[in-house]
């Protein structure tokens, strides 16, 4: 009896120890994969190699003086190349062997080799180079005026702005010969946004070199640059305008007005260029990070505006407007009393108070904010008529602040009533929040630190509109109208967007659409139509990010109840940089079951 017990006991202990070595074993945190981690950093330096203007941006001076010509079939192959050689690195680190940071990285690396590939399976990038709101000679125009990223601190500094200029002037003449070709096989922007464009190179086809936008850094020489070093740099500054920018300019202003203006389209949508209905499925999927269609997005759209307008009645009927909702919006829009200001700084000076009235709030919501500095500027002049309020991070290392840009063409005629909604959504908590902690955030690999998925920073901003109340704002009626406005903002890109692209809508139809369920001006949406025109896509990412997250925090306070911390639900949310929408949810959820 005593052999038997002791043999019982024996196996018993056996056991238990197996299963204590087996949790020990399960326990045991996967080893960091350091050549996997290199993997990471190669990725990172060939993508800032090829595209080095993000280096700029992102505080990385090492390429300042690059200026690749994105529209050679010589930098097609080279991009091809590049980013099919990484997706199938991927294939010899499996998922086991990672940890888990690695593992999302994984992810979301393999979501960019294939989202890039598939964008360069398509002709637009190179036949359709510039538009009015988004192509890459704006952002030129944005760096060469010597306040924005492009440093201008050094000689050296100054003599790598004249390298890219340089090689900038090569991509220009490219540009102009990718549109001819676009004109014979069908790739031509519609007709309204060549009209929008023709100006901006106008201005710069006529000003004299010593007034011209891209002489801006020569009048505002460092005081310590001795007398020879600001006459040499002087001079080529004046030659390469002189000799080439200038030419070019004028060369492509005439091109523009006379052959491409000819050329336009006159339909609205994607669909009426070559493989237009397949590329508008891709921006779908590439600017929400779904696999939603574009009926889909449009039905949701026409469901989300109807619910908007029936809070915006309520906010009616509470100021004791006795009209129309539609007559309520143009009273808003032209109500003086919303049209305070007379200067630009009186602005910004609101955009700042707005700031300091919600900083005692900010901690009860947000358990980590950003070191970066932030800053609100007025859109620069070259711009500003076809620019949209927007955010522009500050560098890595956080030396170069964030930069709330709000244009003001006329601030007599600039309208308050969506201000603190703009500011929650560009600036804090919104864009400067979610990029600036994403850069300092330590534990991400430096590619995910620059990487930009709409659908969660858009997402992210547009969620952050609705704290407004839980910061202390929106204490005006016409302030929380503003937020609806801007959710209902929102809500109409999913209708005209699809409508335009995917349902043969005009621009004029697009515009009465957004004139008959919104507040903004008349001006005001025919800039944001033809944005969505210029930009298929992109203008669905806010709104079908912002459910998602709103989702995730209901689904959060549900299970969680009373453990629920809404500080520690948005460091979750914000931790892990920009990373597609199936990638955050599956996050959430793990984070959720871990706190039950």
């Amino acid at each position: 009896m005593k052999k038997i017990f002791l043999t019982i006991l024996a196996t018993a202990t056996l056991l238990t120890s197996c299963k204590q070595e087996k949790k020990e074993v399960a326990n045991t945190p996967t080893p960091v994969n350091t050549e996997f981690n290199q993997l990471l950093k190669d990725y990172n330096e060939g993508k800032l190699e090829l595209n080095p203007l993000n280096a700029t941006f992102a505080g990385d001076n090492r390429h300042n003086d690059k200026f690749p010509n994105f529209l050679s079939d010589e930098y097609a192959v080279k991009a091809k190349e590049f980013f099919t050689n990484y997706k199938a690195k991927l294939k010899n680190f499996p998922d086991d062997k990672l940890t888990e940071s690695q593992q999302m990285s994984k992810a979301v690396l393999a979501w960019d080799t294939d989202m890039m590939l598939n964008q360069m399976s398509f002709k637009n990038d190179q036949l359709l180079p510039i538009n009015q709101m988004w192509t890459v000679n704006l952002v030129m125009g944005q760096l060469g005026s010597g306040s924005s990223a492009q440093p201008f601190k050094t000689v050296k500094d100054y003599k790598n702005w004249l390298s890219r200029l340089d090689k900038f002037n090569v991509w220009l003449q490219s540009a102009k010969t990718r549109m001819q070709e676009g004109i014979k096989k069908g790739y031509v922007l519609p007709a309204s946004l060549v009209e929008k464009v023709i100006p901006q190179f106008e201005v710069l086809s006529e000003e004299a070199a010593s007034d011209h936008l891209f002489y801006a850094p020569v009048k505002q020489f460092p005081e310590n640059f001795s007398e020879e070093e600001k006459k040499e740099l002087t001079q080529k500054y004046t030659e390469i305008l002189e000799k080439k920018l200038i030419p070019t300019f004028r060369s492509l202003y005439e091109f523009l007005r006379t052959d491409y203006l000819k050329a336009g389209l006159k339909e609205s949508g994607i669909h009426a260029i070559p493989q237009g209905k397949e590329y508008y499925q891709h921006a779908i999927k590439n600017y929400t990070t779904t696999n939603m269609t574009a009926d889909e997005i449009h039905e949701l759209g026409l469901q989300e505006v109807a619910r908007i307008l029936s809070e915006m009645e309520k906010i009616k009927e509470q100021v004791g407007f006795k009209g129309s909702l539609k007559e309520f919006f143009n009273y808003v829009r032209n109500h003086k009393d919303l049209m305070p200001y007379t200067e630009p700084q009186q602005i910004i000076d609101n955009f700042n108070a707005i700031h300091e009235k919600m900083k005692p709030q900010l901690e009860k919501l947000f358990g980590n904010k950003p070191k970066t500095p932030f800053v609100v500027k007025q859109t620069e002049k070259f711009r500003e008529a076809s620019a949209s309020a927007e955010y522009n991070p500050g560098s890595l290392d956080g030396t170069r602040p964030g930069v709330f840009y709000t244009p003001i063409p006329d601030a007599t005629k600039y309208n308050v009533f969506s201000d603190e909604a703009l500011f929650l959504h560009e600036a804090i908590p919104g864009h400067h929040y979610q990029i600036s902690l994403t850069q300092e955030n330590k534990d991400l690999p430096d590619f995910r630190k620059t990487l930009w998925y709409s659908a969660y920073g858009e997402g992210w901003a547009l969620y952050t509109e609705n704290l407004g109340r839980e910061l202390g704002l929106y204490s005006d009626p016409y302030q929380y109208f503003g937020m609806l406005g801007m959710e209902m903002h929102r809500a109409i890109r999913l209708v005209v967007d699809t409508g335009m692209h995917a349902k043969g809508w005009s621009r004029e139809k697009a515009i009465q659409y957004s004139l008959e369920n919104e507040a903004e001006s008349e001006a005001s949406i025919i800039s944001e139509i033809e944005r969505y025109m210029a930009n298929p896509g992109q203008a669905l990412s806010y709104k079908i990010g912002q459910l998602k997250i709103r989702e995730l925090r209901d689904k959060a306070t549900k299970e969680l109840g009373d453990k629920f911390d809404i500080r520690e639900f948005h460091n979750q949310v914000l931790e892990t940089g920009c990373i597609p929408l199936a990638l955050l949810e599956d996050k959430i959820n793990k984070w959720i079951a871990s706190q039950k």
